[in-house]
């Protein structure tokens, strides 16, 4: 019986995987892998390493995440070393709990092994701080992306009048509804907000607009995309790097 390494591959630039990550990686027997997950990260593992790959795409998943939990179960019964390879960090929206959980009940052991989360890297490399002083002493993380069949939403909104920072994770697809949102609990219409696409690759793109019009700009971007809703988007006019 083999041990599960639980593993945040970062937010797409490989050379944001930590060592430790990497480390794990090259010992692997078995690596099953995401849709975030730069797919060179896995050139580094060891001659006869099995792949298997149970990637997630909006209304398109490889495996429901309950027969993603039994593969990894599966996986650790028939190998000594399995990596859990899962794009940003395990804990922020990855579903890393409950892989852990779901191995716990099973007796096997497992490691969680922290990833860079696109949350903060991502508008950094787009030259957006998450806090700054004098602009923003807080910042939060939401999902863009709720589980379907719920009656009702999730999210607090009401909850979000005063916050500085808002950083939606997955929501490309919910870019006008989180729009009209915000401007509905009291954000001005002209608000700041940017959606970064492709974050931390050679193909970033970043588009910044208002509440009002962020949609019409950035609705035609690819996926994976960030979103960023606060005064600090202001600063990539003094900030941006990475894209130019």
């Amino acid at each position: 019986m083999g041990k599960v390494y639980l593993t945040g591959a970062g937010p797409g630039d490989i050379e944001l995987l930590t060592v430790k990550a990497l480390r794990v990686v090259k010992e692997a027997d078995v690596i099953i892998y995401d849709r975030l997950a730069n797919p060179d990260i896995l050139k580094e593992a060891k001659d006869g390493c099995e792949f298997v790959y149970v990637g997630k795409e909006d209304s398109h998943h490889t495996l429901p995440q309950e027969e993603i939990n039994e593969v990894i179960y599966q996986s650790a019964l028939k190998y000594e070393n399995v990596v859990r390879l899962k794009g940003g960090d395990p804990f922020v929206f990855g579903r890393g709990g409950e892989e852990g959980i779901y191995l716990k009940q099973r007796d096997i052991k497992f490691e969680f092994i922290p990833g860079i989360t696109s949350a903060i890297a991502v508008p950094e490399y787009a030259g957006i701080p998450v806090t700054h002083r004098g602009v923003t002493v807080s910042f939060r993380v939401v999902t863009g992306h709720e589980s379907s069949g719920k009656d009702h939403s999730q999210i607090p909104w009401e909850n979000y009048k005063s916050d500085d920072t808002i950083v939606f994770l997955m929501g490309l697809h919910r870019l006008k509804t989180i729009a009209k949102k915000l401007i509905s609990i009291g954000k001005p219409k002209e608000f700041p907000i940017a959606v970064i696409s492709r974050g931390t690759r050679p193909d970033e793109k970043t588009v910044v607009g208002t509440l009002e019009d962020i949609y019409e700009k950035a609705k035609d971007l690819p996926t994976p995309a960030l979103i960023v809703v606060g005064e600090v988007v202001k600063l990539r006019e003094q900030l941006n790097w990475f894209e130019k």
